[in-house]
């Protein structure tokens, strides 16, 4: 019999995590509370090593022919001037690949249909996680009908919120209001949009969307908050917020319903984690990183853990000791990314003082035209370790 993982939460990187160990031999169940994702309507930006990641885990042909590469746009201020433009044809040439745009309802489909129907239990919530015999797990997840299983690895993966992390870290202050709320909306018709991907820095806002392959558009308009707030309109509500903003801005909210919009205020871990690992426990993604967006390295550093997370289970027999690899291999990483995204966010968005919003065009608009593709490689230029081909896997699941 082959070992077994439980994945707690099906979002992208418990997906990916359980094609990865799948794909290494493991016999895999993926627990997930929600019968639909909640931000099923949003879009999501991939870099290379989100990309990268995928083509390790089998799937980057299937997500790269849903996408849409992102070769033109970049950012402006509100009446529209350029403070720095998108290269994608040499982000391309340098990473063999642009940054895409995909919905990420289709990046999710991707990423499920590579995993078989029966590795899928939807609707339970894991209640206990049993860890006094060595070696193993117990797990009871609460559903219809409840079930238990014996697994040789949990991985949670459970989003910023998670609960496994708060069970394996009660000292742990858990995610940290960023001051910053996100509304976020994909158009329900194709527009005529003259980019690939943009955003605009206001004071203290931001706006911007993804271009899709069919036409549709993804945007998010980001807003310094207290946390909490919610607007019986939302619509209405930005398009006074971003009135006067340049195209097409206003077409994009016209082109949105309201019952598609979205509301989430944005949380990150600013405390970093000791581990990411607890005895037969590894926690991956949100769970382990959550980060705030303003890099667009969220879902990449998840698609990340989950390929070093196989690699170092295929390379190491013993499993403690693959796990102790991947702590060492992912938690610099994605720590560092958390905190330059928090920079980020702060020299972004969520600037407001004029002085010092002045200052920061002024400097962006100056800067050498290979700045920005810099950036970008400082967190997209990622190797992925290679995984075996797949076995001929069985379907079924974790013990139970």
């Amino acid at each position: 019999m082959g070992k077994t993982a439980v994945v707690v939460g099906a979002g992208i990187g418990g997906l990916a995590a359980a094609i990865g160990l799948r794909r290494v031999g493991w016999e895999v169940t993926v627990v997930e509370r929600a019968p639909v994702r909640e931000d099923a309507g949003a879009g999501i930006s991939l870099a290379a090593n989100g990309i990268r990641a995928l083509d390790a885990l089998g799937v980057g042909a299937a997500v790269r022919a849903a996408a849409r590469g992102q070769y033109t746009g970049g950012t402006r201020t509100p009446d529209g001037t350029w403070l720095a433009r998108m290269d994608g044809a040499a982000l391309e040439r340098a990473l063999g690949t642009p940054i895409v745009g995909i919905p990420r309802a289709t990046l999710h489909r991707s990423l499920r249909e590579a995993l078989p129907a029966a590795c899928l239990l939807v609707g339970a919530e894991v209640t206990d996680l049993d860890r006094t015999e060595p070696g193993r797990v117990h797990v009871r997840a609460a559903g219809a009908p409840d079930r238990e299983f014996r697994a040789d690895l949990v991985v949670a993966a459970d989003g910023v919120n998670s609960r496994t992390r708060a069970a394996l870290f009660p000292g742990h202050p858990g995610p940290a209001y960023s001051g910053s709320t996100v509304l976020r909306a994909l158009t329900h018709r194709p527009l005529d949009l003259a980019s690939d991907f943009e955003i605009t820095w206001g004071h203290g806002a931001e706006f911007g969307h993804i271009a899709f392959t069919d036409g549709r558009a993804e945007w998010h308009a980001v807003l310094n908050s207290p946390a909490g707030v919610r607007y019986p309109d939302p619509l209405r509500v930005l398009r006074e917020r971003f009135a006067g903003w340049h195209r097409p801005i206003p077409e994009l909210l016209d082109a949105t319903r309201p019952e598609a919009v979205l509301h989430h205020d944005i949380h990150e871990l600013a405390a970093p984690l000791p581990s990411f690992v607890s005895g037969r426990v590894a926690l991956l993604g949100d769970a382990a990183h959550a980060m705030t967006p303003n890099l667009g390295q969220g879902a990449c550093q998840a698609l990340e853990d989950a390929v070093v997370l196989a690699s170092e289970l295929a390379r190491n027999p013993d499993v403690d000791t693959a796990l102790g690899a991947y702590d060492a291999a992912r938690r610099p990483r994605s720590q560092a990314v958390t905190v330059a995204a928090r920079k980020a966010g702060r020299m972004g968005q969520q600037l407001s003082a004029p002085g010092a919003v002045a200052l920061r065009n002024t400097a962006m608009r100056l800067a050498p035209s290979g700045a920005t593709l810099r950036m970008i490689l400082r967190h997209a230029d990622w190797t992925a370790p290679r995984l075996p081909e797949p076995p001929s896997a069985r379907v079924s699941g974790a013990a139970e």
